[in-house]
């Protein structure tokens, strides 16, 4: 098992976010991620810190692919990962209705075919085997719409880019994680259960069954799970810690019959307490709603407790598909046990 850093949204805060990106290269992680939803980007901050890293590898955890065009992206993609020497690995989502409808304006369309669509189009940007042209559902390139000019002409790319620059998205849903191991070269999911590995496994190998070499370059297929770890003799005060963030998903990322990350809860088997839960948060009872939130499932989807604990609740996660374990801001200390206990 491999070890990531996720940096996370940043913003006034970002010299400290260059000091975690240190640590990681010198701990010698694997990769270092950033993420966006409606304030600070993910692209910023990473360059920022690719400045000051050597070799861990550069990722996004997501960028928003309502905010880009697709040929935006691959642009993007293309000069970081030139610039860094390499490093690049696209992590792209759709994220939600709310945010994108609600933020960026945008029409949130027909998930599964719009990803497919715009990973074919980073792919052709990439291996620049012809200027591009595209006639897809959601994206038609030259354009030639309503109020179109006429003037567009195909086009390829002046930068010489690397063709398999890794291709991560962000998957909640059954369908969109079998997409995932489709056509992508790994895919990141929200709050990772190893104990209900089945929720992943089954899709991923519907994917794994339709995968085309030719829409996936890469060799590999990796599964970025995050994971809150926190060392302490008081395992209830810990999961006090973790219970916010997932009232916060479960809770109000989404409005009601809309929200991925209840439906994953109750894959998960916590159908009651997901629905209460939701009820709680959406009625402004934001303490009730963190206070609903299982035992069990908090202590699933992190790593809290003595070290000795640790360890031995690790050994899920290296039996689980995680390949690349992604820890949050933490104490020093904490990411060299995390980097003794994955040696």
């Amino acid at each position: 098992m491999k070890l990531g850093m996720q940096i996370g949204y940043s913003g006034a805060g970002v010299s400290d976010s260059v000091n975690a990106a240190k640590l990681a290269d010198e701990l010698g992680f694997h990769s270092i991620w950033t993420a966006e939803a409606y304030g600070s980007d993910a692209i910023s901050p990473l360059v920022w810190m690719g400045a000051h890293t050597t070799n861990v590898k550069l990722a996004t955890g997501i960028m928003q692919m309502p905010a880009r065009t697709p040929a935006m992206t691959a642009m993007t993609a293309a000069t970081l990962d030139a610039l860094s020497g390499g490093r690049f690995i696209c992590g792209i989502g759709l994220s939600g209705p709310q945010v994108v409808e609600g933020w960026h304006g945008m029409p949130y369309g027909k998930p599964l075919v719009k990803t497919r669509e715009y990973v074919e189009i980073l792919r052709a940007i990439w291996k620049r085997e012809k200027p591009l042209e595209f006639e897809g559902e959601h994206y038609q390139i030259p354009y030639a719409g309503p109020n179109a000019t006429g003037l567009g002409k195909p086009l390829k790319s002046i930068l010489h880019p690397r063709a398999d620059i890794p291709i991560v998205i962000a998957a909640i849903g059954p369908k969109n994680i079998a997409l995932s191991g489709e056509i992508a070269d790994g895919f990141i999911p929200a709050f990772f259960n190893p104990y209900k590995s089945e929720v992943f496994n089954e899709p991923l190998a519907q994917g794994f069954k339709r995968r085309a070499s030719d829409l996936r370059p890469s060799s590999e297929f990796d599964v970025y799970a995050s994971a809150a770890v926190i060392e302490t003799d008081d395992i209830q005060q810990a999961l006090g810690f973790v219970k916010p963030g997932l009232a916060l998903y479960i809770g109000g990322m989404g409005a009601r019959g809309r929200n991925f990350y209840n439906d994953l809860a109750c894959r998960y088997g916590f159908e009651a307490a997901a629905k209460q839960i939701q009820d709680l948060y959406l009625d402004g009872k934001k303490a009730e709603a963190i206070a609903a939130v299982p035992d069990e499932l908090a202590d699933a989807v992190s790593l809290v407790g003595p070290k000795a604990r640790i360890k031995d609740r690790l050994e899920a996660w290296k039996e689980s598909p995680c390949t690349v374990l992604l820890l949050g801001g933490g104490r020093r200390e904490t990411f060299e046990m995390m980097a003794e206990l994955t040696a």
